[in-house]
């Protein structure tokens, strides 16, 4: 799998540990858009996009943020000790959308991302700098295929042997 396009985003304010939101293009076919680009305490790092974790209220089983004191619909208290804690005793309030599974292709998607994150910091130096646009074309007749053809395979590669998951993602 390859890093066909980064497009970054810089963050409006530079006090913040956020930096730039990033869309990444893989092998020119897939999209994964709210790449975090954060300032740490031991430099830059990417951050994948994530979502808040949630859990029912004990009364009306109405979903809250873990983080939320009072439920949304009934207005009860709710238990403060739900939140899951990680190894470090941190609690665990996000869940990542999608991320790598492998170490290997972490650093080289945070290598790709941090490189055009750089460049997008020098082009914002020129004078008539404008962000890029986020707006990325798509087929119009996608659904219509889909529906007329039911579900779609993958690409026919001519390779019939048997793969492990994840094999060969990293050159």
């Amino acid at each position: 799998m390859e890093v066909t396009e980064v497009r970054v985003k810089l963050a409006e304010t530079r006090d913040e540990k956020l930096r730039a939101f990033c869309t990444v293009t893989f092998d020119n076919c897939f999209v994964v858009r709210d790449i975090k680009v954060i300032h740490g305490a031991k430099g830059y790092f990417v951050a994948m996009p994530s979502r808040k974790l949630m859990d029912l209220c004990p009364n009306c089983r109405t979903k809250n943020h873990l983080r939320s004191r009072y439920c949304n619909e009934c207005g009860r208290p709710l238990p403060q000790d739900r939140v899951v804690r990680d190894e470090k005793g941190r609690p665990r309030l996000h869940a990542d959308i999608a991320h790598p599974i492998h170490r290997e292709f972490r650093a080289y998607l945070q290598g790709a991302v941090l490189k055009a994150y750089e460049e997008e910091l020098e082009r914002a130096k020129q004078p008539g700098y404008r962000p890029p646009q986020d707006d990325f074309p798509y087929d119009e007749s996608y659904g219509e295929e889909a529906e007329a053809h039911g579900p779609a395979q993958p690409p026919d590669t001519g390779d019939k042997r048997q793969h492990r998951f994840g094999e060969g993602i990293l050159p």
